[in-house]
């Protein structure tokens, strides 16, 4: 079961678009060239393939409309931001989603898309990683080989913690601020960021737990992975020399026959 969370965990979060998340509630113009004001709340989510931008009217029905929007547009590699950028504003979208949408485009002097979307792409590289020698960890400790079973967990703690490393250095770089008038829209870090760091320490303390058991109470580790002891020196003692069984006494008890049952066996010379 932990094997199994660890696994769903480093490949969901691939996906996820809740990074680094805010929210602000304020008065803003609706859309272009009209003076309406709505009140509502904004909010940005940020993930590693792209970016998504929330508005949902406080209270959702005003202006005669019910504003409540939730657009997504990807910075991968495999993507055109500035295009989809483009084809919001051919759609009419609201105007604070083009505003805050605007401010990660490569054109801007924010400088925010080649950040988020270069540490993006290297954290999905390592969380990738991780993914596989969690895989491997797992055929490691079915074999069982749970030494290098913990060695692995260790790497796929490491490749996790290096992902957050990589976003953290888009995140603590300056940024433009995003004002709604008196109000402005601050990010932090979400709940994807939470949840990898926090699996990320559990392999580490999985993989700490295997070494260490396995140099001081093996006996002990092969009883937590449910092995029992025949199976394990199985296991570990495959270079060892196999010398014959004694024969057992019941074998012993067969073999001694009286001499007087003994049938007289005649031999012919050919």
């Amino acid at each position: 079961m932990m094997g199994l969370f660890i696994g769903a965990v480093v490949l969901t979060i691939q996906f996820t678009r809740d990074w680094e998340s805010g929210w602000v509630t304020a008065n803003t113009s609706y859309k272009s060239f009209s003076s309406a004001m709505v009140k509502a709340d904004i909010g940005l989510h940020i993930g590693l393939a792209g970016v998504n931008v929330t508005l949902v009217g406080n209270p959702v029905n005003q202006v005669n409309e019910t504003i409540n929007y939730n657009e997504h547009f990807a910075w991968s590699f495999d993507a055109d931001y500035d295009h989809s950028y483009s084809e919001g504003l051919e759609k009419g979208l609201p105007s604070p989603i083009l505003y805050v949408v605007e401010k990660f485009t490569t054109e801007s002097p924010c400088n925010m898309h080649r950040q988020y979307r270069i540490s993006g792409h290297y954290a999905s590289i390592t969380l990738w990683m991780a993914l596989c020698t969690w895989l491997i960890s797992i055929l490691l400790f079915s074999m069982p080989i749970l030494l290098y079973g913990g060695y692995m967990l260790l790497l796929t703690a490491a490749l996790m913690l290096f992902s957050l490393l990589f976003f953290v250095t888009a995140r603590n770089t300056p940024k433009c601020p995003i004002q709604f008038g008196p109000a402005s829209l601050k990010t932090d870090y979400g709940g994807s960021f939470w949840l990898t760091l926090a699996t990320g320490l559990l392999c580490l303390l999985l993989g700490l737990g295997v070494i260490i058991l396995n140099s001081v109470r093996p006996q002990k580790l092969k009883l937590v992975f449910n092995l029992d002891e025949g199976k394990g020196e199985k296991a570990e003692g495959w270079d060892k020399p196999h010398l014959p069984d004694e024969s057992s006494s019941s074998e012993q008890d067969v073999l001694m026959v009286p001499l007087n049952e003994l049938c007289e066996v005649t031999t012919t010379q050919l």
